[in-house]
């Protein structure tokens, strides 16, 4: 896909269906509770009734995407560990042995691991979607080319059709990447317009003197690309990851196919708020699942109109914020779908006081 192509694409995102929300609303409040009682857990489903065009709402078939990929930055010092990480945690994706794919049984979701950019040779049971082996070092100039960048959110659109086209009715996002706080962290201050040590945070638990590493890493990488900030391809592309990227192309593969899609934490929210940014009618497929310990965090999902559905101090990746917030959505639906009526129980409705 070129860059017109893509742009092009953007244009047939249609806006969300004021008409559904509004009768998953009246649902809401035609049950025997107090009106709104469960809060974001009723403007959750009223959110997705009016994404995917209709009242009548069923989330059985979900799947978390792990996209995976290495960062040329690492080189600079900027994590507690090397890029054989990212190797070693995918390895263990395809064989469901990570902390998502324990999370992710419980609440009967699907793992996709994928590769976006590992450094060395493709991962046996990771899907391959690889742009590069690994991007870039961006202290050194772009960590990849527009082009490639271009070629990263295709591939998540091109995810999203294919869990569509399989039966999938709500995606969740992950990541694995050494480094990726470290771009994750240089892409929003740049798209922001905030200092750098207000968005960067320890990542994997990084020391004072690793911390500074990190900080000084994205100055310079700031300083020596001079990415735009009203430009976010430019941004993604010169300070970004293939994993950013791809989940961009995720996020905008939920807005062109309808498909509700969970943010996890800060990483996947930058890759949210680089999608919205490039369209922003893409918003309407963005769902927050919990806010992160990263600094930024919650200062991007302000600027998304996001909040989260949970505050519990998580900061592990892989998806594992979003897949926590999946019975969440499985509570809200039953209530939506089998509590009773004030009509069924012989109770006068409720009606707005104020």
């Amino acid at each position: 896909m070129t860059e017109p192509e893509l742009k092009q694409l953007l244009t047939t995102i249609t806006p969300p269906s004021e008409t559904a929300r509004a009768a998953a609303h009246a649902h809401w409040a035609s049950l025997a509770k107090p009106l709104g009682g469960l809060g974001a857990l009723e403007t959750l489903l009223e959110d997705a009734a009016a994404l995917t065009g209709t009242a009548q709402l069923a989330f059985d078939r979900r799947a978390v995407l792990v996209l995976c990929a290495d960062n040329g930055v690492v080189a600079q010092g900027v994590s507690q560990t090397d890029q054989s990480v990212t190797r070693a945690v995918a390895e263990n994706l395809a064989a469901r042995r990570t902390s998502v794919c324990q999370m992710a049984k419980t609440a009967r979701c699907e793992v996709v691991p994928v590769d976006m950019g590992i450094a060395g040779a493709p991962v046996p049971g990771v899907v391959p979607r690889r742009i590069a082996a690994g991007t870039a070092d961006f202290t050194q100039g772009p960590a990849m080319t527009r082009t490639q960048a271009v070629e990263a959110i295709a591939a998540g659109i091109e995810l999203v059709r294919a869990q569509k086209a399989q039966g999938c009715q709500l995606l969740a996002t992950g990541e694995m990447g050494i480094g990726n706080t470290t771009t994750s962290s240089a892409v929003a201050a740049v798209l922001l317009g905030q200092p750098v040590e207000v968005m960067t945070g320890r990542g994997a638990g990084l020391s004072d003197v690793g911390l500074a590493r990190k900080l000084d890493a994205i100055r310079r990488g700031i300083a020596r690309n001079q990415p735009d900030a009203a430009d976010p391809l430019d941004v993604l592309s010169k300070l970004g990851g293939f994993d950013i990227a791809g989940l961009c192309g995720v996020f905008l593969g939920g807005a062109l196919e309808d498909l509700p899609i969970l943010m996890d934490g800060f990483i996947s929210g930058v890759a949210a708020l680089c999608a919205v940014r490039l369209c922003p009618a893409a918003a309407k497929a963005v769902f927050a699942s919990h806010c992160s310990t990263e600094p930024a965090a919650r200062l991007v999902l302000e600027t998304l109109g996001k909040a989260p559905l949970l505050t519990a101090g998580l900061h592990l990746g892989e998806g594992t914020g979003a897949v926590a917030s999946l019975p969440l959505w499985d509570l809200a639906l039953a209530v939506y779908d089998h509590c009773y009526s004030f009509t069924e129980g012989g109770i006068p409705p409720y009606t707005p006081q104020c």
